[in-house]
């Protein structure tokens, strides 16, 4: 058995918040931390392999999965089903490994209400402005106009689910937002239902106290 058991790290925001920067700078930190590969109904774009970008799997069996517990969390968006599968995830965290979780609010609610629940972190990250975050979603040159308008006009009802979270963060200062991601981390990994050695070790305690009485 591992020392602790690992943490289901889930990261939401919306789009321009700076959630997929904070990310990628968590996965370089550590690189035992694992992304979540999520399966989907959609097809396989060129030079996307299975089990690698995501698991691509059949309608039926999606849905057969979702019928069986298998998903932690699914949504039907464009025409294709989304979900985080529970056996990989349970695996990794069995083996002492973080598994990081960029989903919205309804996909943390999903996780939270899962088997694996008691052991998620939930993160949201939030905008210092909607000002700024119209700014950042122009500068960043991704998207076209009416792209950038529709993720504006739907990032207040992401917003609006704030309090749903364990932690809320200001992104307002990147390197600052990116320390207090890994101090709540680190100190959350340490909580009693992580360890999963405490209650041997103290039985051991216990056993030593009686014979020595």
């Amino acid at each position: 058995m591992t020392n602790r058991r690992g943490l289901l790290i889930i990261l939401s925001s919306p789009s321009g918040a700076g959630k997929s920067t904070l990310a990628r700078r968590l996965m370089q930190w550590d690189a035992g931390l694992r992304f979540s590969i999520s399966a989907t109904t959609r097809k396989p774009r060129p030079g996307e392999e299975h089990g690698r970008e995501y698991f691509f799997l059949s309608e039926e069996a999606f849905k057969r999965e979702v019928g069986n517990g298998g998903m932690l969390e699914h949504a039907h968006v464009f025409g294709n089903f989304y979900g985080s599968p529970a056996g990989p995830v349970k695996e990794t965290i069995d083996a002492g490994n973080d598994v990081l979780f960029d989903v919205d609010w309804q996909g943390e609610q999903q996780i939270r209400n899962s088997d694996l629940g008691k052991h998620a972190l939930s993160i949201f990250i939030l905008p210092p402005s909607i000002k700024e975050l119209h700014r950042r979603l122009v500068t960043r040159a991704q998207d076209s106009e009416e792209v950038i308008t529709r993720r504006m006009n739907k990032s207040w009802d992401e917003i609006s689910h704030w309090g749903a979270y364990d932690y809320v963060l200001i992104n307002d200062d990147l390197d600052a937002t990116e320390a207090q991601l890994k101090t709540i981390i680190t100190a959350e990994r340490m909580r009693r239902e992580q360890q999963p050695m405490l209650q041997d070790h103290v039985r051991t305690l216990q056993t030593e106290f009686e014979e020595m009485s």
